[in-house]
């Protein structure tokens, strides 16, 4: 049974809340877990102590017994300590795409086209 710690949706619409939870990674997102570990409300500031709540005991634990978390719950247990956050690095995010590509060199071909006529 492979086990996750993740989030699932609570609260009324647009007004979201989180449970952190191990689940089996099978089960629906919303749907059957085997114990909470935590809450999650992003309503509230991000200074505000109560805006994450880990029980890092239980956490630890699952952790011990192989559950492995999502990218979400990995930044909070990062930012409590519990687990380290590898750096992520996509240097092909900032490249634009083929379409924008070609506009840019037409756009670059004509204005270097524009200047040769005043220049003349």
């Amino acid at each position: 049974m492979s086990l996750k710690i993740r989030l699932t949706r609570g609260g009324a619409k647009k007004r979201p809340y989180y449970r952190i939870v191990v689940a089996d990674s099978r089960s629906p997102r919303d749907g059957r877990f085997i114990e909470k570990v935590g809450t999650y409300d992003p309503m509230k500031p991000k200074d505000d102590a109560g805006r994450v709540v880990l029980e890092v005991e239980k956490i630890q634990a699952w952790l011990a017994k192989g559950a492995q978390p999502t990218d979400r719950v990995l930044r909070f247990l990062d930012n409590a300590g519990l687990m380290k956050r590898p750096a992520r690095s996509n240097p092909q995010k900032a490249v634009p795409g083929k379409k924008s590509q070609e506009r840019a060199d037409a756009r670059a071909a004509a204005a270097a086209a524009g200047s040769e006529g005043e220049a003349a």
